[in-house]
């Protein structure tokens, strides 16, 4: 990707690698590209977590906007999901959210989407990059900066939270089910789905107990959410739930627990929803979309539910690229991004939830019976700080060590070397019968990258 925007947005530190000035010029140029040379008046919608730093991003990125002339309409906090959908539902020109994802209440980020409701595509990151450069040059702009808007061709600010309300009423009537009966655990990270997440479960008719869903500003995804996912199972086990999700704090993940409070993640969701839609004979392709890093057991358990997969590299957008190029309906990552090509354009937790909810009372079995054909395999991934990403993952002596190791390994496992998209890191991850297996094989590979002097100390 970029100097500043990886594969999920522009992120860092909110006021240090992320700026308020960043925010302001990003709004600048959305404003005047859109604008197509001043014959289009541009509409973008925008919305925020709940970190204390995206009130700063948000005012700034709106400052930049209408002195682009572009009219900015304010869904305040919300959901990533609900942007797409709002972008797509009503026209906009473009889609901006403020928010890190799961990341904790110190870093902030800024996601773009384009009038179809998808991330916004490389070519037109990389001219954001060059205005954020001072590159007007190579963006064809003779002038110090981008022209100004005045009078009345200066954009206005509209609040929008009807968008917001509106996507509620979406997401409720997607269920064919009631949910009464059903005791459901809601952690909402103290994030984007802490009243959203509520207001569709009660509406859908459950018993809905919710936990971490009292943000103060600083406590977004701390000890809660999808990436604290033992807070939440062990809530359902000693509240006797039904059932629970975990929402991260944009809310376009989602990691389920089961009644026994043992935990359902991407995979065990990737496989309880295709097997569903298999049945219905909703499933394009007889095909799943997953990425290079889903478990053993979830290929495994496919394998003997007779449906196919696709992988494609880390990242959700990766994964839409490719059900967009294919028409599969269905693919996502073990982390919880779970795409349901019919109903939205990116991953949505609410949604997921929704659709696992809707499996188990079909079914009328417990997620726990729904997901038990697959059988995790042990994982471990090592981290290693490296000078070069390309030179580390390449070096014939780390590439022969990893041929070895999968050698060694067989069917019964296997290793997986990849470069960190935002970081200088290469990531080693092994899949094998035990625990102990993935540590030493693990090992063998981090310990030749160090040995070789390619690791930054």
């Amino acid at each position: 990707m970029g100097k500043y925007f990886g594969t999920d947005g522009f992120r860092g530190e909110a006021g240090v690698t992320l700026t308020s000035e960043h925010a302001y010029k990003i709004g600048r140029f959305l404003g005047w590209y859109y604008a197509n040379g001043g014959t289009h008046k541009v509409r973008a919608v925008i919305g925020k977590d709940t970190r204390r730093s995206s009130y700063r991003f948000e005012y700034s990125i709106v400052a930049g906007l209408t002195a682009s002339g572009a009219d900015a309409y304010m869904l305040h906090v919300t959901t990533t999901p609900s942007v797409s959908y709002a972008v797509v539902g009503d026209d906009f020109d473009c889609g901006i959210m403020i928010s890190a994802s799961h990341n904790p209440y110190t870093d902030n980020g800024i996601k773009l989407v384009n009038s179809k409701g998808e991330k916004i595509d490389d070519a037109t990151i990389e001219k954001i990059e060059l205005y954020l450069d001072g590159k007007l040059d190579e963006l064809g702009v003779e002038t110090p900066d981008l022209p100004f808007a005045t009078g009345a061709s200066l954009g206005e600010i509209v609040d929008y939270a009807a968008g917001r309300n509106r996507y509620i009423g979406y997401l409720i009537s997607l269920s064919r089910y009631s949910f009464k009966n059903y005791r459901v655990g809601l952690d909402c990270a103290n994030g984007s789905a802490w009243m959203i997440a509520k207001s569709v479960f009660d509406a859908l008719g459950a018993k809905t107990y919710t936990i971490n869903a009292s943000p103060d500003g600083l406590n977004i995804n701390r000890k809660s959410g999808s990436t604290h996912i033992e807070v939440l199972a062990r809530y359902v086990k000693e509240n006797q739930l039904d059932i629970g999700f975990a929402f991260d704090g944009d809310a376009d993940r989602c990691i389920a627990v089961d009644e026994r409070g043992e935990i359902i993640n991407g995979d065990h969701i990737l496989y309880v929803l295709s097997r569903r839609l298999k049945k219905n004979g909703a499933l394009t392709n007889n095909t799943v979309v997953t990425t290079v890093m889903s478990n053993m057991g979830l290929y495994r358990a496919l394998k003997e539910a007779d449906i196919r997969y696709e992988q494609t590299t880390v990242g959700d957008r990766y994964v839409w690229e490719n059900m967009q190029r294919t028409g599969n309906c269905i693919g996502g990552e073990q982390s919880g991004h779970i795409i349901l090509s019919k109903y939205a354009t990116t991953g949505d937790g609410i949604l997921t939830a929704i659709k696992l909810m809707e499996a188990v009372i079909a079914e009328k079995l417990p997620l726990s019976k729904l997901a038990e054909p697959v059988q995790m395999l042990p994982q471990v991934i090592k981290n290693v700080r490296v000078l070069d990403k390309v030179a580390a993952r390449e070096h014939p002596t780390v590439q022969a060590s990893v041929r070895e190791v999968s050698r060694r390994l067989g069917t019964d496992g296997r290793i997986l070397l990849r470069e960190s998209g935002t970081e200088p890191l290469i990531r080693v991850m092994v899949e094998a019968p035990t625990e102990e297996e993935c540590e030493n094989y693990a090992g063998e590979v981090v310990s030749q990258i160090i040995a070789l002097g390619l690791s930054k100390c």
